[in-house]
């Protein structure tokens, strides 16, 4: 029923249940989590990355670079083109974007990659996932740039203004949600969830990082999508089904080989 479409499964804490990722991913779909993407951050750690996930059937995976990553794993196309091209199970490149927040040194070369991504993205026929921090107008610059709206991509754990939310759908985009809609100080963010279009939006995790109430503070994981889907009810005035299944056809929509 539900879709976790961002997790990185490969930094999970499994030493509560029985250091096994299937056991955890069981207990997700137990709670109704019928598939999830789990994302590349850096390319020396992606062999491990598609290591721990293999024979996970509803398991998808992007293939990307992201911006705190550029310098110890830099853009190389060759090697993209490699990984998309070995794995059928690869739906999407990144996570890529900008991060001024944690990385001001690396401006430019974070730039770069963030648009060689989404220029390979419209030649591979493959949506971009995007991260952005503290580059608000520098990520829709190059959105705006680079980005093609026949593939385009989503922004992922949206945090960001509406009006950065509504020029990223205008572009072709899709803005995913996380746990920290739930959080208390996350009022505006809340108004944007209200004000995104039901064939816009996606749910999801990021675990496991930003577990939602009631799980705050604690390692993330995918079954907890379903509190994030909840809140999108709660927020829209619909059942927590419908979220689900509009949430389901827009992910597949937008990652159209995950199937």
């Amino acid at each position: 029923m539900f879709i976790d479409s961002h997790c990185h499964l490969d930094r999970l804490d499994l030493s509560k249940h029985n250091d096994s990722l299937t056991e955890l991913l069981n207990d997700a779909r137990q709670r109704g989590v019928s598939k999830m993407l789990c994302v590349g951050i850096d390319m020396n750690l992606y062999p491990a990355m598609l290591e721990a996930i293999e024979g996970q059937s509803d398991v998808f995976a992007s293939v990307g670079i992201h911006p705190c990553h550029v310098e110890e794993s830099p853009w190389d196309e060759a090697q993209i083109r490699q990984a998309v091209a070995a794995n059928q199970r690869v739906v999407a490149l990144g996570e890529t974007g900008l991060d001024f927040f944690y990385k001001t040194d690396t401006k430019e070369q974070q730039v770069e990659s963030f648009a060689n991504h989404l220029k390979l993205g419209s030649e591979l026929d493959l949506p971009v996932i995007i991260h952005t921090r503290e580059a608000r107008e520098e990520t829709l610059e190059v959105m705006q740039e680079h980005a093609d709206p026949k593939t385009a991509g989503v922004m992922h754990c949206f945090t960001e203004t509406m009006e950065m939310a509504m020029r990223s759908i205008e572009l072709g985009f899709m803005i995913s949600f996380s746990g920290i809609i739930t959080f208390k100080n996350a009022a505006d963010l809340r108004e944007v969830v209200k004000a995104v279009p039901l064939d816009k939006f996606l749910i999801e995790t990021d675990s496991p990082y930003l577990a939602p109430v009631p799980y705050r503070g604690k390692p993330n994981q995918p079954g907890y999508v379903a509190e994030v889907a909840q809140c999108v009810a709660d927020l829209k005035g619909l059942r927590v089904e419908e979220v689900a299944e509009r949430s389901a056809a827009n992910f597949h929509r937008l990652f159209k080989k995950a199937v």
